[in-house]
């Protein structure tokens, strides 16, 4: 290898890369910016309009796409027409490509950025030539990231060369870039309006996320699987979880461990939720880890067994050692101290997950949370805003003549934040920072209340006094007539029915606070 082209806009670390080339007696060709920042730092650099013989022109939009560039990148070394065509036209080849692309997706990021911003940081040479050298990754070695650097260098030393499979595997994460960048500038320019605003909806839709892992299989064996995360993961999400023991993670551990995830990162307070087949099972707080498992646990015991658990405290010895007398898949939590570790040492199958809460907590909706959720249905992708309406005490209306109490007004805030993370029709009964009944997933919103209470019953747990959190409304006054009945004081739920007044009257007649949402949770 004789020849480096060196021309990024990400200039990070470039230096100690191009001395380590020159070092090893590599021949350094560079564009602009990049070829003044290697000379001043006394390296012998050879430009770009030197090698081809045009000068730079447009304000730099064309200086690289000649042929002196791309015949030098695209020519196959085996094939002896395509080598006489060079020495034909006195084109060396080039043999390692070094170029990250201009800032397009931190440029359309900022506020305020217009449209001529945008185009001005899409990047043209940049892409043609990645693309040339991937094409021909079997004669040249194409880098798009700084973080490749070090493992080329190893090779080059060792071996004076690189290997073929390191080349392949760098086309593939050059060809990768590329439609990364394409997708960043097509949902950047789909979304535009014609008032300058830009849509959530494009008028095309890019997903763009790369693979974690392979999965044993899917949701059921018959069905194979693989776990993707967003090209750019936010803090505090599942997908930056790191996995400190355990059986490798199922489809279904991870769709259930994103449902206990979720929901146990809208309590400020220290929290543990209890999840089996996607919904909460057992939701508490509680002054310690310990205690709020403990709540928690008690709500439904039978479906906890095989249960993903997760705390938004680090776990304790005390918390790991009553998590460890039941059969737990996973376990996740910010953080876990020396003695819930050696509680765990004799669990080796317990998946234990480390994830960082969001930054700014519970109401830092802006981190760890899906922007926009997806569903597909046949042949074509449902996409909406994710559901992180946060509800606040200002946002609430008490229609009826009984009013919460402070304490049940926290206890059907809690209610309904439980509720927001359970399959619909969801009904909620909570006491004491914990819930006491979950129904959930049922066709009949009365059903999923009778379901509710015969959990509760099973637990051995009391409904009265309770309060009930229902994620949509009551069409009629039997669903409320049938929590009233199993002891429920007071009522959190949407409102919006064309029948509200007679529910409100139902409530009134049974001498119950009913309070008003404005905003329902359905999740299907």
């Amino acid at each position: 290898m004789t020849t480096a082209l060196i021309s990024v806009s990400d200039k990070s670390g470039i230096l100690d890369f191009a001395r380590e080339l020159h070092a090893l007696g590599i021949r350094l060709v560079s564009t602009g910016g990049t070829a003044k920042l290697l000379a001043e730092a006394g390296l012998p650099v050879t430009e770009v309009a030197e090698l081809t013989g045009f000068p730079e022109m447009l304000d730099g939009r064309v200086k690289t796409l000649h042929p002196m560039i791309h015949g030098g990148l695209l020519a196959r070394r085996d094939l002896p027409a395509h080598v006489q065509a060079l020495q034909q036209h006195g084109i060396g080849t080039i043999d390692i490509l070094c170029v990250n692309l201009y800032p397009f997706e931190q440029t359309v990021a900022q506020d305020g950025c217009t449209l001529e911003d945008a185009i001005e940081n899409i990047d043209i040479g940049g892409p043609a030539m990645v693309r040339s050298a991937a094409k021909n990754w079997k004669d040249v070695t194409v880098l798009t990231d700084a973080s490749q650097y070090a493992s080329v260098l190893a090779e080059l030393r060792a071996h004076g060369a690189t290997q073929p499979a390191t080349r392949f595997a760098l086309a593939v994460a050059a060809f990768n870039r590329i439609s990364n960048y394409d997708a960043a500038i097509s949902d950047y320019l789909s979304a535009l309006q014609p008032d300058g605003t830009r849509s959530p909806f494009p008028t095309q839709s890019n997903g763009r996320f790369v693979k974690v892992q392979d999965l044993r299989y899917g949701e059921n064996p018959h069905q194979q699987a693989a776990f993707y995360r967003d090209l750019y993961p936010a803090p505090g999400s599942l997908a930056v979880a790191q996995q400190l023991q355990g059986k490798e993670l199922s489809y279904n551990n991870i769709a259930d461990a994103d449902a206990a995830w979720e929901c146990v990162k809208s309590f400020e307070a220290g929290a543990c939720v209890i999840v089996k087949h996607a919904n909460p099972c057992g939701v508490a707080v509680g002054a310690t880890p310990l205690e709020a498992y403990g709540k928690a646990f008690q709500t439904d015991p039978t479906s906890a067994f095989g249960g993903i658990i997760a705390f938004n405290r680090p776990v304790d010895g005390e918390a790991a050692t009553a998590v460890a007398r039941q059969f737990v898949e996973v376990l996740m939590a910010p953080a876990f101290t020396a003695e819930a570790f050696e509680v765990f040492k004799a669990k080796a199958n317990v998946r234990l997950l480390q994830i960082a809460l969001p930054p700014g907590g519970a109401t830092d909706w802006a981190n760890g949370r899906n922007l926009m959720d997806a569903k597909r249905v046949g042949s074509g992708l449902l996409l909406q805003t994710a559901d992180n309406r946060v509800l606040r005490r200002e946002d609430l209306s008490f229609p009826t003549r009984l009013k919460p109490t402070e304490a049940q007004l926290n206890d059907l805030l809690f209610a309904w934040t439980v509720a927001k993370y359970v399959k619909s029709n969801a009904i909620v009964f909570c006491g004491g920072g914990m819930t006491l009944g979950v129904g959930a997933g049922q066709m009949s919103r009365i059903d999923s209340a009778r379901i509710a209470s015969i959990k509760a019953g099973h637990a051995g747990l009391s409904l009265q006094g309770s309060a009930v959190a229902s994620d949509a409304f009551f069409p009629f006054r039997d669903g409320l007539d049938v929590v009233v009945d199993q002891g429920a004081a007071c009522v959190i739920q949407p409102g919006g029915s064309m029948r509200d007044a007679e529910v409100v009257a139902a409530a009134d007649e049974r001498g119950v606070a009913m309070v008003f949402t404005g905003v329902r949770h359905f999740r299907h």
